[in-house]
């Protein structure tokens, strides 16, 4: 393999920088922007080529050291070398671009990112994996186990579950979630204090005396019992049976859970909000099928939101709109498809998780 001297000119979605040999981007962990450094290539396509830091010859200011011992070895984190306001200027620059390359969009409506209160320490779950003695995180690009012993960026009583584990005299080969609470079964943000800051935007968002709210994805009705003073009904969607089970444990009269496929009940409910609306206007001699009556929240996987869901939405058009994702670029191609119908109010990045070039959006869209 060869040794090349680059100059980095981004830091690309996923965490990597990017270079440029005759033309060819170059793709480089564990760099920032500004810098000049010497990388080996070691892999290499006809559009780009991927390679390792060999050495930093010119770093940024916003370089420092990182807190985790693993830090380059384990793949959980890629940005533990960059100073925390600079983590967010790159994450708050990925979100646009993104909604510019691959969603089209002009004149993007951004708000400042939010950041998080804690950059350390933060998480309240992880899962490791136990295989021949080891116990720990994949390594980065790679199938293999590095043994791992502490986690910086996870609360201490997970860190407390991680020592119970390791010191346990047999432990078989698998899969295990450690939790800072109880609740196994049940989908949660693993950063609360960002998501108490999402769920808190979402509320300041949609205004008071609403008819109808579906909450899409809802998990254990994180939104849907937030706003729950400001609608007549509320229903949510989640194919996970367990989170449906906790969010009716203390549902009130005016909310309705349901458990099954979010494309199926989703498209079923729009469509009975669609008749209800019509129904209601046809004494003012009014044919509109639009759905003016609903608020749609979604917060799908990362996979986003499928074709018939897109279309669903599209065609049956909710007066709001928020969209929560935790992955720009599939965000960035479902809003091209949404834009038809919905103008774009604003989009927040929120860095649900630092170190990592993970990233949580939230987008408020009006029909």
């Amino acid at each position: 393999m060869r040794v090349v001297d680059l100059k980095i000119e981004d830091v690309a979605f996923g965490g990597k920088g990017v270079g440029r040999e005759s033309g060819k981007a170059v793709f480089v962990p564990y760099t920032i922007e500004g810098e000049t450094v010497s990388a080996e290539i070691v892999r290499e396509k006809k559009q780009f080529a991927e390679a390792e830091l060999v050495e930093v010859k010119q770093s940024s200011p916003d370089r420092v050291e990182p807190q985790c011992p693993y830090f380059g070895r384990c793949g959980g984190c890629a940005y533990q070398h960059i100073s925390y306001g600079h983590q967010l200027a790159i994450k708050w620059r990925q979100v646009r671009d993104a909604l510019q390359r691959i969603g089209k969009l002009k004149d993007v409506p951004m708000r400042p990112i939010i950041p998080s209160p804690d950059q350390y320490a933060y998480r309240n779950r992880i899962t490791v994996h136990a295989q021949d003695g080891v116990i720990g995180f994949f390594r980065r690009d790679s199938h293999r186990l590095i043994d791992v012993e502490h986690c910086p960026i996870s609360r201490d009583e997970v860190n407390r579950a991680l020592s119970e584990l390791r010191g346990q005299p047999h432990v078989r080969d698998g899969h295990y979630t450690l939790r800072a609470s109880a609740n196994a079964r049940i989908f949660s943000q693993t950063n609360e204090a960002v998501a108490n800051a999402l769920r808190d935007l979402v509320v300041d968002l949609v205004p008071p005396k609403q008819e109808l709210l579906i909450d899409a994805y809802c998990g254990a009705g994180f939104f849907a019992k937030a706003l729950l003073e400001k609608f007549e009904r509320v229903i949510g969607i989640d194919w996970d049976r367990f989170a449906i089970t906790a969010a009716k444990e203390n549902a009130t009269g005016k909310e309705t859970y349901i458990a099954g496929d979010v494309e199926e009940e989703l498209g079923r409910l729009l469509k009975s909000a669609v008749a209800s609306a019509v129904s209601a206007e046809c004494d003012e001699a009014s044919s509109r099928t639009r759905t003016s009556v609903v608020t749609l929240v979604l917060h799908p996987p990362a996979t986003g939101l499928s074709a018939v869901v897109r279309k669903a939405i599209v065609k049956l058009a909710p007066q709001t709109l928020v969209y929560v994702s935790c992955n720009p670029p599939t965000l960035a191609r479902d809003l091209k498809e949404l834009v038809d119908k919905f103008i774009i109010d604003s989009v927040t990045p929120l860095d649900m998780f630092p170190q990592t070039a993970e990233i949580e959006v939230l987008v408020h869209l009006q029909a």
